[in-house]
């Protein structure tokens, strides 16, 4: 499958999935045969320019197919940061699905010596310490350029203090592939 047709083919099922939860759907698309080996992706949704839902896997344990539809319809209707998406507002969202590659882990002994390591922009950033875990995807750095901003929120977003430098903090780097609808 090529990169032109996989990501339309993303998209679609992302959402009909959602779309297929409002009773909005008709059929569902073709699955491509690259979609069914195991995969992991994030489908991010926006309304107007602002996130309106985000949920995704960071790793492959499922067909890729099933991880966008289920993603999809996480981000729509489960994103605790929102209200489940009605189906008037529905015609206006768009979704964007990315797919990730592989994890890196990164050895780092100082924030300082971690942002280095860090591509603003090409870089996502797993960060985990103890049961804590969160991420930030590529694009994130869109909205904080700021390297020490972006490590700060994605701390607090794994529920730990914005300062957070621990002998057990464990950090991975990864890239994505990303579509979004036009």
């Amino acid at each position: 499958m090529t990169e032109q047709s996989l990501g339309p083919a993303l998209l679609a099922h992302a959402r009909w999935a959602i779309a297929e939860r409002l009773g909005l759907a008709g059929e569902p698309p073709v699955t491509p045969a690259a979609l069914e080996a195991p995969g992991a992706c994030f489908v991010t949704l926006s309304q107007a320019g602002a996130l309106r839902g985000c949920i995704g896997s960071l790793e492959a344990h499922r067909p890729l197919v099933l991880d966008v539809t289920e993603n999809a319809r996480a981000a729509a209707f489960r994103d605790p940061r929102f209200a489940p998406v009605s189906a008037g507002e529905w015609p206006d969202i768009q979704v964007e699905v990315s797919l990730l590659g592989p994890h890196e882990a990164l050895a780092a002994g100082s924030e300082a010596e971690l942002l280095a390591q860090l591509r603003p922009g090409v870089d996502g950033l797993i960060l985990a310490a103890g049961p804590r875990r969160a991420t930030f995807l590529p694009q994130v750095w869109e909205q904080l350029p700021d390297g020490r901003d972006f490590l700060l929120q994605l701390r607090r977003k794994a529920g730990l203090p914005g300062d957070y430098w621990g002998p057990d903090l464990r950090c991975w780097r990864y890239q994505v592939r990303k579509w979004r609808e036009a």
